[in-house]
């Protein structure tokens, strides 16, 4: 498949920065790129460090119609449970991190530095993001700069381009080079860290890319490559937030080696908005969504509600940002998609939520990667939003329900409200269905 242009609107944003997608087959390595990330329908070998999924397919039979699940072939579906192949996303998981540079592209101060700028902000967001149960350890079995045999410019990579045959001479010789020092089959993922001045500034185009979930990779030590997150660029929004904002890539890179697909459409956030770091990875911190969470292991089945059973039903949400409580209660539609409902408020990893209140998003398990398969539904229509801060998708910004609101599938016949908000921060919800 040919690869798929994605452009960032330019208003008030980081501008014009385009990342492309490659689709897998057993022919060829995924390609998820970074804020555009790709799907992989390859699997591990069930003998591979990381063939465990995120999350066990034995599920409460009342959540069975709540378990939606997309078609044969969709890329990175938000079905559950998610596919084999992708790193285990619960536990203690090792992430060998190599910073490398090339001979026309020296690396820019010291390696550690470059290191410095993704760690140990990364594994703090993962240990707040699910509530301690992912143990993130960033492993630097090679200290400096790891020189790639070849100029950058050899490799004839550009704008996330297919695996073919740039990348894969790059993580062949990346393999060859490190091997003296590093066991590949020691870890369950990979970082590459490439110098900052290879390549574009990302205010122009980033490069940053994943490959994700299949077993077509190279080779090293008897393991494939492949679930490899490569970040290049500084994504330095001009805000000067840089220091506290740049690494946020790196998780949502990430995110698409634990089996998470890229929330982003053809006009960028406008369809989840900054309520995911799957759809906006810049600007000011998110969290990812409830059902991201479901999807990751990081909720038990007790603290999601299922709203699959006719007439009203009534369930009481605590914030997503707190340990404990129901945090998602799903209003299926059929056996593919539904509606999601979540509470969200300023706390943990959200610091730009500017109007708490609950959340209500439509999943939809049978839509690739980076064609929408989350849509929030915005309360507030056309209202410009509730935040000005830089690179924050603000139209979406305030799309939360409070108490005495109601979301309404005319449709559908169904409609969720919001009853009432407990002292102690909870929020209630009616959900009415046929």
């Amino acid at each position: 498949m040919k690869p798929i242009s994605r452009t960032r609107p330019a208003t008030g944003r980081i501008g014009r920065t385009r990342r492309y997608v490659a689709l897998s087959s057993l022919a060829a390595l995924t390609l998820a790129i970074g804020f555009t990330t790709s799907a992989s329908t390859g699997q591990l070998m069930d003998t591979s460090a990381t063939a465990a999924g995120p999350v066990s397919t034995a599920r409460a039979t009342a959540l069975g119609p709540c378990m939606i699940s997309g078609a044969l072939g969709v890329q990175m579906s938000e079905g559950l449970p998610t596919g084999p192949g992708y790193t285990r996303s619960t536990g203690t998981v090792h992430a060998l991190t190599l910073m490398i540079d090339f001979s026309d592209a020296p690396g820019e101060g010291s390696a550690d530095a470059r290191l410095a700028e993704f760690f140990p902000q990364t594994s703090e967001w993962f240990r707040t993001s699910s509530y301690g149960r992912l143990d993130y350890r960033p492993e630097v079995p090679v200290k400096g700069w790891l020189r790639m045999p070849k100029p950058f410019a050899a490799y004839g990579i550009e704008r996330g381009a297919p695996f073919e045959p740039g990348y894969r001479d790059l993580v062949n010789d990346l393999v060859a080079t490190a091997d003296p020092e590093v066991d590949f089959r020691e870890y369950d993922m990979v970082n590459v860290l490439v110098t900052p001045n290879a390549g574009p500034s990302a205010l122009d185009t980033v490069l940053s890319v994943t490959f994700a979930g299949n077993q077509e990779a190279p080779i090293a030590d008897g393991v494939p490559i492949s679930n490899a997150s490569f970040v290049y660029s500084r994504q330095d929004d001009g805000s000067g937030s840089y220091t506290q904002t740049g690494y946020r890539v790196l998780p949502h890179e990430n995110g698409h080696v634990f089996g998470l697909p890229d929330l982003y459409t053809q006009n960028g956030g406008g369809a989840a908005g900054h309520w995911d770091i799957m759809s906006e990875d810049w600007g000011a911190s998110n969290d990812l969504f409830a059902w991201h969470k479901w999807k990751l292991g990081w909720l038990d089945d007790n603290q999601v509600s299922c709203a699959s059973a006719p007439g009203a039903t009534e369930h009481k949400l605590t914030p997503l940002a707190e340990r404990g409580g129901t945090k998602l209660a799903f209003v299926p539609l059929n056996s593919k998609s539904g509606y999601a409902i979540e509470l969200r408020t300023h706390a943990g990893n959200d610091e730009a939520v500017c109007r708490p209140g609950v959340l209500i998003y439509r999943v939809n398990a049978n839509v690739d990667t980076g064609r929408g398969p989350i849509k929030v539904m915005d309360s507030t229509k056309d209202s410009g939003g509730c935040t000005r801060r830089p690179n924050v998708q603000a139209e979406l910004s305030d799309a939360t329900y409070t108490p005495g609101e109601t979301f309404t599938d005319k449709k559908r016949h169904i409609s969720i409200a919001v009853t009432s908000a407990g002292k102690s921060g909870e929020y209630r919800v009616r959900v009415t269905r046929p």
